[in-house]
């Protein structure tokens, strides 16, 4: 049996792929208002302006490429049971080659039914008003909104509390509920917090703090986690 290494990675890890996130510039988010495009009020306001923006943001991450830090936490498979939870929307790490992703937040190459959550469908052009489900809903990205449910928080609860070895890469942990998952680990269980600028971790009593992008100090993870296994 591999050891099981638990991650949590956030925009930071997929921001070196040349992915933004809307904490790069007080609140925007491509220049836009986070919550004009992502919140339940933007869509009822205008569905339009939000369909255009996550259309564009599937094309920005089918262009971009998964990078050192994706790749290497791929390569982290060959010693150990490794499941990832991602608060990001794209499938960098799925394409680096990680086969246990749990995406906390949706995934842009999935659409839902603005009727039922659970009818889903995959896409990789755009969504169109106009567009509908079987069910006749309207089709919307299947993201997780700002205000919204986060439904599979429990399910990555479950993950982390089964750690042996848990790692947080490229998340400033203040969005919630996903920065309370730190709180399910074991104590004692070994961790690691690589980010340019490192989150508080209180309590945590056995943690490696890497203070660099993720791209760089995955290497030193990798390097430490030799001497685990």
């Amino acid at each position: 049996m591999k050891p099981r290494l638990v991650v949590l990675t956030g925009a930071g890890i997929s921001a070196e792929s040349g992915l933004r996130t809307f904490r790069d510039s007080d609140g925007l988010w491509e220049g836009y208002n986070v919550y004009e495009v992502a919140s339940p009020q933007g869509w009822q306001k205008d569905p339009q302006l939000v369909l255009d923006f996550y259309n564009q943001r599937r094309r920005d991450i089918k262009a971009a490429m998964p990078n050192a830090a994706h790749l290497g936490l791929a390569a982290l498979q060959e010693q150990f049971d490794v499941e990832i939870i991602t608060q990001n929307i794209d499938d960098l790490h799925e394409r680096a080659g990680s086969k246990k992703v749990l995406h906390l937040h949706g995934e842009i190459f999935s659409m839902r039914s603005v009727l039922d959550e659970h009818r889903k469908y995959r896409i990789v052009s755009d969504i169109n008003l106009g567009d509908k489900a079987a069910d006749g809903g309207q089709l919307r990205p299947d993201i997780v909104w700002f205000g919204e449910a986060v439904p599979k928080i429990v399910e990555a609860a479950a993950v982390v509390m089964t750690a042996d070895v848990f790692a947080v890469i490229g998340t400033s942990l203040v969005v919630y509920p996903a920065a309370g998952l730190v709180d399910y680990l074991p104590e004692g269980t070994p961790a690691f917090v690589i980010d340019r600028k490192l989150p508080q971790m209180p309590g945590m009593t056995n943690l490696m703090k890497i203070e660099k992008p993720a791209t760089e100090g995955i290497a030193d993870m990798i390097k430490a986690l030799e001497g685990l296994i």
